[in-house]
């Protein structure tokens, strides 16, 4: 339980960008969402530029008197203004979202396909408990990222550079003392966001560890329970808590103190726009309403950029979850079966192992973090109706050969033949049809006992169900059980002996009248 634990933090990994390459391409199959993110936050930046002129004109006429010589027209505009701002604040956060969550579903998604059609990855050295935190935290982090972040960083660009420029046009020293001083957060932003990305990935390793050993130690309940060690876990569960509360709070501590740093350095920069102004407007250098239209933008050049910085701390956790789900998706795909073409080989369909000899020609298979191969340079031949027993020791690579005979295992060399037909990637849901496997554990799901048994085989009937279960033993049993064929059996056969799962398995696998039957250790 500890190698889990423990093997996390051990990574060394340089950090995912917020603007990764790979991460944005996630993004193309809402290019329109994002893109009318960004029109209606442009519109709003225009918007704001039309309120606060508006807002001006009329406070300068209040202070002058003048109040009552202000249109009602420019009035309703400003009611008009704000609302419509209001308005177009809300499809962004709506917009985002719905980008946010469509990226998110993909890139699960994409991490399950990945999974399923590499099944060897899951002797990787990935451990579980990282991947399904990935896999929910990690991605749930990301919809910061995409609604909030993506959105504010254009608008980081889109509205100081319009309110310098409209600035530049009411009060041009002002415009200037604007562009002085905005560098000064971005500065801040980059030397604090490093240290916030370094947080983040070791907040993550510290969730990742608290993961893997609580999953480790609810999965291994039974033997602990069985051999009176359950309250041994106590100190090591509380041990791995307290790290991922240390990296949290050190985390949260340097997302506050870097609140206080852009918050000061913001209130100096409007300050100092702010005096000048004062001064001037008391020298009479410039006018009540340029004076009041530019010390209402000042705060509007700030906010955003401000604003980026606060959510790139709520983002970087998303960042670290998404930097290792990257990680496994960019993992070596298919090289094995079907890679290329020997001389004599056919160019048609796969066909039927009924039929035509299966020939495992020079297979090898690794795994990540393993010395050895699992299968090193195999070379067998199965003739249709011969019965094959393979033997040896745990470890010798026994359900490795059998994931390579069903396509769920990718050789890292050599082929596999089907008659005189290399079998390729693309063959292998016309080849499943021709299988049937049992393993050593099969698979069962909350459904009748009838269900489990057709479950590769749907259309069979209530006799063909009755008479692979007696093929196997499992029809007494099964007429025993409350409602029969018709008892619901929980997740994993709950409910139900290590022995009765087996002879479902057994049962399911005949049930299919496969030509090729594989079967690995199933009793």
């Amino acid at each position: 339980m500890a190698s889990a634990t423990d093997a996390a933090p051990r990574r060394e990994r340089s950090g995912l960008r917020p603007f990764d390459p790979r991460l944005l391409a996630r993004a193309r199959s809402v290019r329109w969402v994002l893109g009318a993110d960004i029109a209606a936050g442009t519109a709003a930046t225009v918007l704001l530029l039309a309120q606060v002129t508006l807002l001006a004109t009329v406070i300068a006429a209040a202070a002058a008197g003048e109040i009552t010589e202000v249109s009602s027209g420019m009035v309703a505009a400003l009611v008009v203004v704000v609302a419509l701002r209001a308005g177009l604040t809300h499809v962004v956060e709506l917009t985002g979202r719905r980008a946010a969550s469509t990226v998110m579903s993909g890139l699960r998604a994409e991490l399950v396909a990945h999974r399923l059609h590499h099944p060897q990855r899951a002797r990787d050295g990935v451990d579980r408990g990282e991947l399904a935190t990935a896999a929910v935290q990690g991605v749930d982090g990301l919809e910061t990222y995409f609604a909030r972040y993506l959105p504010q960083v254009v608008l980081a660009v889109t509205v100081p550079a319009a309110v310098v420029v409209w600035s530049a046009l009411v009060d041009p020293t002002s415009a200037v003392i604007m562009v002085l001083t905005l560098p000064v957060i971005p500065i801040f932003m980059v030397l604090i966001g490093r240290s916030a990305a370094a947080r983040s990935r070791a907040n993550w390793q510290a969730l990742v560890g608290l993961s893997a050993h609580f999953l480790d130690v609810v999965a291994g309940l039974p033997t602990l329970r069985a051999f009176n060690r359950g309250r041994a876990q106590i100190p090591k569960i509380e041990e791995t808590t307290d790290r991922y509360r240390r990296t949290t709070m050190g985390t949260l501590r340097l997302a506050f103190l870097s609140g206080v740093v852009l918050d000061l350095a913001t209130t100096l920069s409007t300050a100092l726009v702010a005096v000048t102004l004062g001064v001037r407007l008391v020298e009479g250098s410039v006018a009540l309403r340029p004076a009041l239209t530019v010390l209402l933008l000042v705060p509007e050049l700030y906010a955003p950029i401000r604003a980026v910085g606060s959510l790139f701390h709520a983002s970087t956790d998303g960042l670290a979850g998404a930097e290792r789900i990257l990680e496994i998706l960019d993992t070596d795909a298919d090289t094995g079966t079907g890679v290329g073409v020997a001389t004599g080989v056919d160019a048609g369909p796969v066909g039927d192992p009924a039929e035509r000899p299966v020939t495992l020609q020079a297979v090898s298979v690794r795994y990540a973090g393993r010395p050895d191969p699992a299968l090193d340079a195999v070379t067998l031949t199965l003739a249709p109706r011969e019965l094959v027993v393979v033997t040896g020791p745990s470890g010798a690579g026994k359900s490795t050969l059998a994931g390579v005979l069903l396509g769920t295992v990718t050789p890292d060399a050599g082929r596999v033949l089907v008659g005189n037909r290399v079998r390729s990637a693309a063959d292998l849901d016309r080849w499943r049809h021709h299988l049937a496997w049992a393993p050593q554990q099969p698979a069962l799901v909350h459904a009748t006992v009838a269900e489990n048994i057709a479950l590769g085989r749907p259309d069979a009937t209530a006799d063909a169900v009755a008479a692979a279960a007696r093929s196997v033993g499992a029809d007494r049993f099964i007429r025993d059980l409350p409602a029969g064929y018709d008892t619901v059996i929980g997740d994993g056969g709950r409910g139900l002996s290590a022995g009765q799962r087996q002879r479902l398995g057994l049962a399911r696998a005949l049930l299919r009248d496969a030509s090729l039957l594989v079967l690995d250790e199933p009793t």
